[in-house]
């Protein structure tokens, strides 16, 4: 066990955890913010996506030993102008079914939208492609990251 001074969504926290315990479960287990989703595991889903140190990360599979910079979680995305815009345009464009994956796909599409503020359909595909979506809103999810961009002109 080991103690961690984290930066997440602005604000302070230590936890004692075991170096290899992964974000995704600090954040779960340990602070109590249960929108950032358990999907495979093993990287390959994205409903675990959080940012860290601006990044989109899959939470999932990275300790928290190796954790360097703040983390921005879904619960704190909207602090951020992007980050609302896409978030008012996913209500908008009525994205959300089942809604598992979309604190996932949120904060993939804010990472794009940061790095593309207008992105084409291929950059899109190309950033979005290791988010899977169960209920298929792809088009949807497509929609709204363009509405989004728009929004941020």
């Amino acid at each position: 066990m080991a103690i961690y001074k984290l930066t997440v969504n602005g604000q302070r926290k230590e936890v004692n955890v075991d170096p290899s315990t992964p974000l995704l479960w600090v954040l779960r287990e340990e602070l109590k913010m249960t929108g950032t989703k358990y999907g495979c595991g093993i990287s390959a889903c994205g409903a675990c996506t959080v940012h860290v140190d601006g990044v989109a990360t899959r939470s999932c599979v990275l300790p928290i030993s190796l954790v360097g910079g703040p983390i921005i979680t879904i619960e704190g995305v909207a602090q951020d102008p992007v980050g609302r815009a896409v978030q008012d345009a996913w209500v908008d464009k009525d994205v959300v079914q089942c809604g598992y994956c979309q604190s996932g796909q949120i904060m993939s599409a804010v990472a794009l939208l940061k790095a593309t503020p207008k992105p084409t359909d291929t950059n899109i595909e190309e950033s979005m492609g290791g988010n899977l979506c169960r209920c298929a809103t792809y088009v949807r999810i497509r929609e709204a990251i363009k509405s989004a961009s728009q929004q941020l002109k």
